[in-house]
């Protein structure tokens, strides 16, 4: 059963219609974030170490541009439906959260929440709905956009580069370093959060008795 998944990905990540794949995978995750874009990006980065196919240089250009292109389609969908995201039960809470933390920070947001599951179509919606600078956008998610589809493409190739004649456990180790990351970012960004509440709870009143 293994090796017939191996086979099949093998196939799948030695056809050049792959670039186009993993474009199409990026663009819809920056608007619809259940596409697996990242474990796609992290599997052809396994497969060029272990197998020299795909490429990984075009695998993280057209990632980045994959993914560069998607945030605009969700910037462009956040400018004509602000109210909407605001008033919803599920993507208000995502929204506010987007909203405050692009107060604090201004655009690296951007950057941050691109490693923060549902943090990256949230923080672009919001810029969009606030009517963020496009420019300004534009520059950061370069930023983010590049960033993410090395850092994809790396942990990929590190796991095929461990394991290069077991494809399947380099894939593991890959996907796992990136569950990883994202843990250590959420616990940081709680434990920062919890700090903050902290702050500004209310001092009690010292008692007269």
């Amino acid at each position: 059963m293994t090796q017939t998944i191996l086979d099949t990905l093998h196939d799948v990540m030695s056809s050049p219609w792959i670039y186009l794949a993993l474009f199409a995978l990026a663009l819809l995750d920056g608007f619809f974030p259940v596409v697996p874009a990242e474990t796609s990006v992290i599997t052809a980065g396994v497969f060029a170490a272990a197998t020299g196919a795909p490429n990984l240089a075009l695998v993280i250009a057209v990632a980045a541009l994959g993914a560069f292109a998607g945030d605009h389609v969700s910037y462009a969908i956040g400018r004509t439906t602000n109210d909407r995201l605001r008033n919803g039960r599920r993507s208000g809470k995502a929204f506010g959260w987007a909203e405050r933390a692009l107060a604090e920070r201004g655009g690296l947001v951007l950057v941050v929440a691109r490693y923060i599951p549902g943090g990256r179509t949230a923080c672009t919606l919001t810029m969009g709905a606030v009517a963020y600078p496009r420019r300004s956008f534009a520059l950061f998610d370069a930023v983010a956009a590049v960033s993410w589809a090395v850092y994809s493409g790396a942990i990929g190739y590190v796991g095929g580069a461990a394991f290069e004649n077991d494809p399947f456990k380099g894939l593991l180790l890959g996907l796992g370093i990136a569950l990883t990351v994202t843990a250590i970012v959420e616990v940081v960004r709680y434990a920062r959060h919890r700090r903050a509440a902290r702050r500004l709870e209310p001092i009690p009143a010292a008692s007269n008795d």
